[in-house]
């Protein structure tokens, strides 16, 4: 627990989250005995990078609470299995036997993989390993057990009885033409066990029952024309899901709960609703949309998203957490070409963790990514190798390698203890060796410098055949002094030098980069690719 002065001091954006939650639970005891954050899925498919991110800032938010209270945290990550297969993923398996349970409940469907009793069996025990494999610490909740076991009884029975409320706040969010008949509860069909062909045609709330009717075809989904009367417990009948949130937060007691910002009005209803059921909503925090590099919303419909597991073939877990811990309510582009940028962003951090103290190590993004090691240990993280990604990215690519170890022979020759920083250096080496080979390589072009450059590189490659040193400083101030001797924009005069040693447009700092890879070697690339090209 942190003392009131050092909690004055905190700025990270976790901190401020644990504060509003602190505020909202002096005005109640926590339901659950312990501050409860949730989290929520659909398993209709596996889990991505936004799964790790709202997962990930809401743990977040739960170790900066435990830091400033001392107080106790439950996380419930919740999969809302009992939603119907509205359609197909295009990369699922058994797609004639999928079609035949359209409607049905996933926690119904059969699992088209055969390795679990259902669809969303196979997608639930994906996500638990996803969470495990990164360590993340929750209670699993799974929908159609918290409805069939009877866990939301009395919430369904609280809607039932505040029914035309509900409505009331409901309908006018609405549009026109879906107002007309629409009920917060979705009734299961209890001859074709199809949920979203069911409408309600009369509620009872003194039986605890409302009476249904399936005959809406739903998207290419056939209703069978059965109407029965079933009590809106045990599973019978689940709720749509602005309402399910809200089911969820009187049940559960929720604390604290993200969303993105496209459910900022849906938080707001389902807040409205929790009220009306008699339970004081949680606090939480909207986050922005990930973007990709043209800016536009990443949708896995379109193709334009990116997987956690290609995320981490260029770049280390560590390197995916500091992306998402960095302003969460300002839109990011999530793309392959910005991995190496954040890369080095997070070696920086490394770079000066060691010489931070109190509030302002408490500050770092690196308290939470490290969260365990550096409260554990009470230690420092750092990285004091000097290469950032993007240098190692240009030493593999004129190295033209897809071995690590060829890689690490250059590396030592520019540091002769760099094999403290060898596992940093080894994830490092390999992302660079991925992204080259996937990103760099199809893409290289050398040239030629044209006759206006053609007598700075000159003087430049007669500068290091003449040098004996190996001073980083000392080549860039020459590449300087080449390039204004000559009366070049120096930046196009780098990028000349890049395309004629790397067949890139753009590179680390040249200095830096020729100290690594050696200045005879470079003026030996330089020149074969002269000849090469014809120059």
């Amino acid at each position: 627990m942190l003392d009131p002065t050092t909690i004055s001091t905190l700025k990270n954006w976790p901190y401020r989250e644990a504060l509003d939650l602190q505020r909202s639970l002096r005005r109640r005891s926590p339901k659950s005995g312990a501050a409860l954050l949730e989290t929520g899925f659909g398993p209709s498919g596996l889990p991505h990078i936004g799964t790790f991110a709202e997962v990930a800032r809401t743990t977040w938010v739960r170790q900066a609470y435990t830091m400033i209270t001392g107080e106790p945290t439950l996380l419930y990550a919740f999969s809302d299995d009992l939603d119907g297969l509205r359609g197909i993923p295009g990369n699922m398996p058994n797609q004639a036997m999928l079609r035949e349970h359209l409607g049905k409940p996933l926690c119904d469907t059969p699992d088209p993989f055969g390795q679990e009793e259902s669809y969303s069996g196979y997608m639930n025990a994906r996500l638990r390993e996803f969470l495990d494999h990164f360590g993340f610490e929750y209670t699993f909740k799974a929908s159609h057990q918290q409805y069939r076991g009877g866990v939301f009884n009395e919430g369904l029975e609280r809607i039932l009885q505040n029914y035309e409320e509900i409505r009331s706040v409901v309908l006018p969010t609405l549009s026109p033409e879906n107002r007309q008949g629409w009920s917060p509860f979705m009734p299961i069909c209890e001859r074709c066990g199809k949920v979203y062909t069911t409408r309600v045609v009369e509620t009872h709330p003194e039986r605890g029952s409302l009476v249904y009717a399936c005959d809406q075809d739903f998207k290419g989904v056939t209703a069978c024309g059965h109407k029965a009367e079933a009590p809106v417990t045990n599973g019978r009948a689940k709720v749509g899901w602005k309402v399910d949130w809200a089911l969820r937060w009187f049940t559960f007691g929720v604390n604290y709960e993200m969303y993105g910002k496209d459910l900022i009005d849906s938080a707001k209803l389902s807040a409205r609703i929790c009220k009306i059921m008699g339970e004081e909503p949680p606090v939480g925090m909207f986050y922005e949309m990930f973007l990709d590099q043209n800016a536009e919303k990443i949708s896995k419909s379109r193709g334009n998203g990116m997987t956690i597991d290609q995320w981490l073939q260029y770049g280390s877990l560590e390197s995916l957490a500091f992306f998402i811990m960095k302003k969460p309510r300002q839109a990011s582009k999530l793309y392959f070409g910005a991995i190496p940028q954040h890369v080095d962003e997070l070696l920086q951090q490394y770079e000066g963790f060691g010489a931070l103290e109190g509030p302002t190590r408490l500050n770092s993004p690196l308290y939470f990514i490290h969260y365990k090691e550096v409260a554990e240990r009470a230690g420092t993280l750092s990285y004091e190798a000097g290469l950032n990604y993007s240098t190692l990215l240009r030493l593999v690519s004129a190295l033209n390698t897809g071995e690590r170890e060829v890689v690490w022979d250059y590396v030592r020759r520019y540091n002769d203890k760099i094999d403290a920083d060898r596992a940093i250096l080894d994830v490092l080496i390999d992302s660079a060796l991925n992204y080259y080979r996937d990103e760099i390589l199809p893409h290289k072009v050398y040239e030629l410098p044209d006759a206006a450059s053609r007598p700075a590189v000159d003087q430049l490659l007669a500068w290091l055949a003449a040098y004996e040193g190996r001073d980083g400083k000392e080549i860039q101030d020459a590449a300087y002094e080449a390039g204004k001797a000559h009366g070049l924009d120096l930046r196009g005069f780098f990028r000349t030098m890049y395309r004629l040693i790397l067949g890139e447009e753009q590179g680390p700092r040249l200095g830096t980069f020729i100290e690594l890879y050696g200045v005879k070697e470079t003026l030996a690339l330089a020149e074969a690719k002269l000849a090469e090209l014809g120059g």
